[in-house]
């Protein structure tokens, strides 16, 4: 995405400075402590349960915001998980890269520290 375009559309520019500013973005349904959907309450057991700091922005909201994130990542479904400005995937990726490790692996190669849940 270009500077142009986050300027010319407000809910990317504010997409793209969360992401900017947080090491760990859960765009979301519902807020960290009170998920609205099952597939957000899995990413965020699992965030929990690594121990990274995350922060959650509830989707829900605002309807702009809901449909800018999938145009923002060119995915379809939410939660979309952000680490250190890239964008991860949703929570089955997300549940995936858990299991096999990979999630933790990347947090560390990110430089994002982990604390026990």
């Amino acid at each position: 995405m270009t500077e142009q375009t986050a300027a010319a559309d407000p809910v990317h520019a504010f997409i793209a400075q969360a992401v900017a500013e947080h090491d760990v973005v859960l765009f979301m349904k519902g807020t960290p402590d009170s998920p609205r959907c099952g597939f957000s309450s899995l990413a965020v057991q699992i965030l929990d349960h690594v121990g990274a700091a995350f922060v959650g922005v509830d989707v829900l909201q605002d309807e702009a915001l809901r449909e800018g994130i999938k145009a923002f990542t060119d995915w379809p479904t939410i939660p979309q998980l952000y680490v250190k400005g890239e964008f991860v995937g949703g929570s089955d990726i997300v549940r995936e890269m858990f299991q096999s490790g990979e999630l933790q692996a990347l947090m560390a190669e990110k430089g994002v520290a982990l604390g026990e849940a």
